[in-house]
């Protein structure tokens, strides 16, 4: 399999290495030659050296070839940028890592759905840890055909969790407002910017996509036209 790394930072060349010692082949692009130099002398990949968020460079990762593209720069925008950049060139996933929690949302509403904070989830991953909590537990019991979907809260979906009208198999498990982690009750009413999380069959994804997709494509094609 084959990765793309958009930034040479700390975090993907630990990355890298993990998956070149697997057997997968990776591709830096790294605006910095200096770093590249170094590198190079390192580890057994390939080097793209320019600016991982113009489209002419991300070309010549080869989109179509490559199972995952990182966007690991230390600066947010220039990640979220390289993301959209990537995905619509035709890279089959983006992973898209944010420092400040405040654009997460952004990228919800974007589409870029593997979003990553690493230091919140290292954070909660030690809190837990420190209280004798097994951090790894949510994914032992997501498996099978269950699938977890998230979106925000447009103006036409505030009201009640039943205006929604969800796929069967589908529920509502928790709600994010305001950075703030609720439970939903009956009477609980969605409010705009609400980030709402599904747990549902692998089947309803398609529909929930589309349904929710066409902001998101708006929002990215916006972007580019600016």
């Amino acid at each position: 399999m084959r990765a793309v790394f958009i930034g040479a930072s700390s975090l993907a060349v630990m990355t890298a290495r993990l998956l070149l010692k697997r057997g997968h082949e990776v591709i830096f692009v790294e605006r910095r030659k200096e770093r590249i130099d170094v590198l190079a002398e390192e580890l057994d990949c390939g080097f793209l050296h320019g600016d991982g968020s113009k489209p002419a460079i991300l070309r010549q990762a080869d989109p179509a070839d490559t199972h995952i593209l990182y966007c690991l720069t230390g600066n947010d925008q220039a990640n979220i940028l390289a993301s959209l950049v990537g995905r619509s060139l035709g890279f089959s996933r983006v992973v898209t890592k944010i420092e400040d929690p405040e654009l997460e949302h952004l990228c919800i509403e974007l589409g870029l759905d593997d979003t990553i904070i690493p230091a919140r989830t290292i954070g909660r991953y030690l809190a837990d840890m420190f209280e004798g909590r097994d951090p790894l537990e949510l994914t032992t019991m997501i498996r099978d055909v269950a699938r977890v979907f998230s979106f925000v809260v447009r103006e036409q979906d505030k009201g009640t969790i039943e205006k929604l009208n969800l796929p069967e198999n589908s529920r509502v498990i928790c709600i994010y407002r305001n950075q703030e982690f609720l439970i939903p009750e009956a009477e609980t009413l969605l409010e705009a910017k609400d980030e709402v999380v599904i747990i549902t069959h692998r089947q309803n994804l398609a529909k929930l996509e589309e349904r929710w997709t066409p902001q998101r494509q708006q929002s990215t094609s916006q972007v580019f036209q600016k």
